[in-house]
């Protein structure tokens, strides 16, 4: 019952977690060009979405999702951390600072791929198995008259 419940849950809060990251780039579009206080907002609606990626991998190692979603999921939780630490270079090296808009967009990227795989494997899950009849009859081994 909880496996089944962590299946259904990841690609819906995989979906929740892409919109978030999309608010968030508009947060941060709205400090560059219009009030640079945003980027506190911008900051602190970061740190609350740091718990989508922590959710994503217990709800993929719970619901036994493949060793590639398990490991993207993880990689979104250390791409994350990665972006408070490229945030706190900023004084000492900018240019390794500048990574922060690259990783976040590829935080996107990795959280849509997550949410496509567990959204298929939900699919898969609900899909009727196939019996040896319509197998064969995928196979064009069996005629419609059921002649072989």
């Amino acid at each position: 019952m909880v496996r089944s419940f962590a299946r259904r849950a990841l690609p819906v809060v995989g979906a929740a977690f892409v919109a978030c990251l999309f608010l968030q780039v508009f947060l941060a579009g709205l400090g560059v060009f219009d009030d640079p206080g945003s980027f506190i907002t911008h900051r602190e609606f970061g740190y609350l979405l740091g718990w989508f990626t922590l959710v994503m991998l217990v709800l993929a190692l719970i619901g036994r999702q493949r060793r590639l979603v398990v490991g993207l999921a993880a990689l979104t939780l250390v791409q994350f951390t990665l972006q408070s630490v490229f945030v706190a270079l900023r004084p000492d090296y900018p240019a390794v600072a500048a990574l922060h808009p690259l990783n976040g967009f590829l935080i996107i990227l990795v959280t849509l791929v997550i949410t496509r795989l567990a959204w298929a494997a939900r699919a898969d899950e609900r899909a009727p198995a196939p019996t040896a009849a319509t197998a064969a009859t995928a196979q064009g081994t069996v005629t419609p008259t059921g002649e072989a």
